[in-house]
């Protein structure tokens, strides 16, 4: 029986045994007439079968099927390596050549989890594990073996109900509004390995944290609160790695021996037309350990750690296509003489004070037009009474206003397949500029591919001196599923 004979016959019946469902009209809403009754004894004479030949089927899926929904998996093949051949002038100490050379070869399989398996509830989980191939520098170190590893990036709980929601797990906690470069993006600690990750929330390692949040019945404010349970520190450079320096001894991590740390933080964010404010304060740790030297006939540094605390404020304004980044960080005993660059290691020096520090990050975000967007970030510290405690003769790294700035364009082309993208990031005393020239090309729905061309260029007297002149170019082939 063909479908329109179906339909025919349907609408027949209707109109014979309920004729107030056709009062109304396309201009008219639909009312139900209530002197008329539905006879459930009347058979319309379909059968079930009618309408599975005619629209298919619903196919269940198995619950191995359903529950490999929640994965998506990630593969990716990177390649980069310094390509220019060119010498470093170190000044007093000579020369130093520096050849083009292979750094990362490397495959990668990436894995997220996400499912709300029950109302209120979600369980979150990415990590990655990698093995690394020939020429890559963690297969050189491992003296040309092979060599794997991997990494649980976070892993949490939540639960909603109401005004309240809890997070308990592996997770990262966000404060600054300036992004990439936020004098308040302080709390989780971070890696740089290599100049493949050169942004900090790219960087950002997940802690064990409990973090609950608050919001009111008009959902414009919140109050958000985290205690970090095991509080952790920037890694040490892997041997070989680009940023990797040799001090002559090990770097090690920092020994609890059974101390109980814990980190804990506030903060109240308000919600206006077109902007928001913030304010906030947490008890941390500096997420850069300090290193002493080794002991006598001992071959680990000793690792140095120290508290403070961080009061905060911050802001942001939309206006048109711009949006304005405001943020303000005040640090109470930290330690002077900080090492400027992050995720790398820092010798303590003589001076071992404990300061307070001012920062301020501002920047915007402007969106050009619907493919094309730029943003800036500014920022600025300074240690309030530098020259107090100093001896006759010393004097600090950190004296005056440091800092860095950070811009970024973005460019997306063919509905979003092609992505292009610029970065430019120094430091305010002008003395190192890193270049990051990026592609996109989404193949397909499955597979992407993309490339990355990074220069860099420092004068004498920067952290990034060593560094000064090279060009690096980097290639991944990514399949996802």
């Amino acid at each position: 029986m063909s479908f329109l004979r179906i339909a025919g016959m349907a609408l027949a019946l209707v109109s014979l045994h309920c004729p107030a469902l056709l009062r109304a009209s396309q201009d008219e809403p639909l009312i139900l007439d209530p002197d008329i009754s539905f006879d459930p004894s009347i058979d319309f004479g379909f059968d079930d079968e009618i309408f599975t030949s005619t629209f298919g089927e619903e196919s269940e899926e198995s619950p191995i099927s359903n529950w490999l929904r929640d994965f998506t998996i990630r593969i990716s093949q990177s390649t980069s390596g310094q390509f220019n051949n060119h010498a470093i002038d170190l000044g007093p100490f000579g020369s130093f050549p520096k050849e083009a050379d292979l750094e990362t070869n490397r495959l990668q399989f990436n894995v997220r989890y996400q499912n709300s398996f029950a109302p209120g509830w979600v369980l979150q989980g990415s990590m990655w594990y990698r093995i690394y191939w020939n020429k890559d520098y963690e297969f050189v170190s491992n003296e040309e073996a092979s060599e794997t590893e991997g990494q649980l990036n976070d892993l949490f709980v939540q639960r909603s109900s109401g005004k309240h929601s809890f997070k308990l797990g592996r997770q990262t906690v966000v404060w600054g509004e300036t992004v990439g470069n936020s004098v308040l993006d302080i709390i989780n600690n971070s890696e740089f390995r290599d100049f493949t990750i050169i942004d900090i929330e790219d960087a950002r390692l997940s802690q064990a944290m409990l973090v609950w949040d608050y919001f009111d019945s008009n959902n414009d404010s919140s109050l958000s609160t985290f205690i970090n349970l095991y509080p952790e520190f920037n890694p040490a450079p892997i041997r070989g790695s680009p940023l990797f320096f040799d001090p002559g001894f090990n770097l090690p991590d920092y020994d609890r021996d059974g101390k109980i740390l814990i980190e804990a933080g506030t903060q109240w964010k308000k919600s206006f037309e077109g902007s928001d404010v913030a304010v906030m304060a947490a008890y941390l740790y500096e997420n850069q350990l300090r290193y002493d030297p080794p002991l006598p006939d001992s071959a680990d540094a000793r690792p140095d750690i120290n508290d403070f605390f961080l009061f905060g404020f911050s802001a942001n304004r939309a206006i048109g296509k711009v949006l304005l980044n405001f943020d303000v960080a005040f640090s109470h005993n930290i330690l002077a003489d900080s090492f400027a660059f992050p995720g790398t290691s820092s010798l303590s020096s003589p001076i071992n004070l404990r300061k307070d520090q001012l920062g301020t990050s501002f920047g915007f975000e402007y969106a050009i037009d619907n493919e094309q967007n730029v943003s800036l970030g500014i920022q600025a510290q300074t240690l309030l009474d530098p020259e107090d405690g100093l001896l006759a003769g010393q004097t600090l790294t950190n004296d005056g206003v440091f800092g860095s700035w950070l811009v970024r364009y973005g460019y997306a082309l063919r509905n979003g397949d092609i992505n292009l993208s610029a970065t430019l990031q120094g430091d305010l005393s002008a003395e190192s500029l890193l270049v990051f020239l990026g592609l996109d090309y989404t193949i397909n729905d499955n597979w992407s591919f993309s490339s990355q061309v990074i220069s860099i260029t420092a004068k004498t007297g920067s952290f990034l001196t060593f560094f000064d002149e090279d060009l690096r170019l980097g290639t991944t082939l990514t399949y996802t599923f």
